[in-house]
């Protein structure tokens, strides 16, 4: 048995899985990229000032009547498509009904018996290189909510807050709502699966160009539906759903601690209850929400106000001409493009660093430079400061030209890897471009061929013993004078020259 502190009682994630078989569900709702809403003109912009961006239509004002967003629909049958489903020929949307204070017409419209798309599957390629098949029960298209702000706590929950306000800029966006069928079969590796799951989807969305897929920002994220059933057995138990978990991690580690307190309810004896719960972040654990209402509770009904939708097949098959290469197809071609190794290539794609490179690449340098400049310091600053390597670089400034001209100063012989580093660090700091910071800096090697065998010819008779070692064949001690030769030289001398005067002296040239 293990606990966190403030959580329920868990058993480990291995003691769970010693007797149950957990059945997940997941939820994907995905804010699509459009410049209005779903359902009027009102434009999309994050961050705005509350309720800037609203008009009687998305504040569900009396008389105030939708029209749908084309683009939106297009989105949703892409991404259908993208997803291996069918199309719908003809379908509509529905009223969901329930209060909530961030539901301005008191209904949610949305799909309900006829989504856009069906039946269709994602398949998702886990750490050790094996797929596991994802199947989609549905997306359907519908539109977001406001945003409750609670004011007044010290957590930003309604529990302990003061007052709460409503900002409605963000009711009317348009939403895909992607649910799959119940995962099973994927025991210990649960966790995993679900993480992976969202990671493929996010950058499938992502390369389909219809969302900007910010789990961070809340425009893409993720309802965990889980539920335990004994092992050996085929029925579901009852299943809770983790609301509005926004990252990777997070799905992965609400998917492991809902396995943990399912199981320890059951062993204990007591049964689940069908609830919604909330995902903290900082704790690492679930805590009950409301109790879960069932479809026929939402009192759904055809939205009198929306005309059907009923894409042609011409025009669907003119959609599937948009999908862009899927994303593991691409990954692949650039891997063998760019002759990475599966450890290489995983670094770049886990980093975010799949398109940078590309770029690079595509302005001339070099896939191993590519990888070695991007992953290497701007990486380590940009973790320090919370942000992805894409983020950091654009708000610095630095692009790919800039490490092609890196390239280019080692190549041409101007810089070596150290003097390299030093001019990189230099661009990071703000100092200019490549060239711009050598030339302050006076980084440049030493093209004076004796002032180089001077220097070589004092750390041979400053070390003898190590020069005796490299004349009898041990030719790998001569890093240890390599080394010397350049700190004779203040980091100036051309290591490869060295290399090649001190075998040439010691007669293994």
């Amino acid at each position: 048995m293990s606990t966190t502190t403030g959580a329920e009682p868990t058993l480990s994630f291995d003691e769970a899985l010693e007797a149950y078989d957990p059945v997940m569900g997941l939820e994907v709702h995905v804010e699509l990229g459009t410049n209005t809403k779903m359902f009027c003109g009102c434009p999309t912009e994050f961050g705005a000032e509350p309720n800037t961006q609203v008009c009687p239509v998305c504040l569900g004002l009396p008389g105030a009547l939708p029209v749908v967003n084309e683009t939106a629909v297009e989105s949703a049958i892409r991404i259908g498509l993208a997803l291996n489903c069918s199309i719908a020929e003809w379908c509509r949307f529905a009223r969901k009904n329930y209060f909530y204070p961030d539901m301005p017409k008191n209904f949610q419209t949305s799909q309900y018996d006829e989504p856009i798309a069906f039946d269709g599957y994602l398949d998702v390629e886990l750490e050790d290189g094996s797929t596991y098949r994802v199947e989609i029960e549905r997306a359907h298209m519908e539109e977001d909510t406001g945003k409750s702000l609670h004011v007044g706590g010290s957590t930003g929950r309604i529990h302990g807050a003061t007052h709460s306000l409503v900002d409605y800029n963000r009711a009317g966006i348009p939403l895909i709502e992607i649910v799959t069928k119940p995962i099973t079969g994927t025991r210990e590796r649960a966790a995993e699966v679900a993480r992976a799951y969202v990671a493929t989807l996010r950058d499938l969305l992502k390369a389909m160009d219809v969302s900007d897929v910010k789990m961070e920002q809340g425009s893409m994220r993720c309802d965990v539906n889980l539920s335990l059933m004994p092992r050996g057995s085929d029925t579901f138990g009852t299943r809770t759903e983790t609301k509005n978990v926004n990252s990777l991690r997070s799905v992965e580690r609400a998917v492991r601690y809902e396995i943990g307190r399912h199981a320890a309810v059951l062993d204990g004896g007591g049964s689940i209850t069908q609830e919604t719960r909330h995902w903290h972040e900082d704790t690492g654990i679930t805590t009950s929400g409301r109790v879960k209402s069932d479809a026929e509770d939402y009192r759904y009904f055809p939205e009198p106000d929306l005309v059907p939708v009923a894409p042609s097949r011409e025009s669907v098959e003119a959609l599937r001409a948009t999908l862009p290469e899927p994303p593991a197809e691409r990954r692949k071609r650039l891997q063998a493009d760019w002759g990475y190794s599966d450890l290489e290539m995983r670094d770049v794609v886990n980093a975010g660093l799949v398109e940078l490179v590309e770029e690079t690449v595509a302005a001339g340098a070099s896939p191993a430079a590519a990888r070695k400049w991007w992953s290497g310091e701007i990486a380590r600053r940009a973790n320090t400061e919370g942000e992805d390597v894409p983020t950091y670089a654009a708000r610095l400034g630095v692009t790919p030209a800039h490490v092609v001209e890196l390239e280019s100063l080692v190549t041409g012989g101007r810089l070596n890897d150290s003097m390299a580093r030093q001019a990189w660090e230099g661009v990071l700091d703000g100092e200019g471009t490549p060239t711009e910071v050598a030339d302050a800096r006076g980084l440049e090697l030493v093209q004076d061929t004796g002032a180089l065998e001077a220097a070589v010819d004092a750390v041979i008779a400053a070390n003898p013993d190590v020069a005796d070692k490299i004349r009898d064949g041990k030719v790998q001690a001569v890093g240890a004078l390599i080394g010397q030769v350049m700190r004779e030289m203040k980091g100036q001398a051309d290591a490869a020259a060295a290399r090649q005067i001190i075998l040439e002296r010691l007669g293994q040239a």
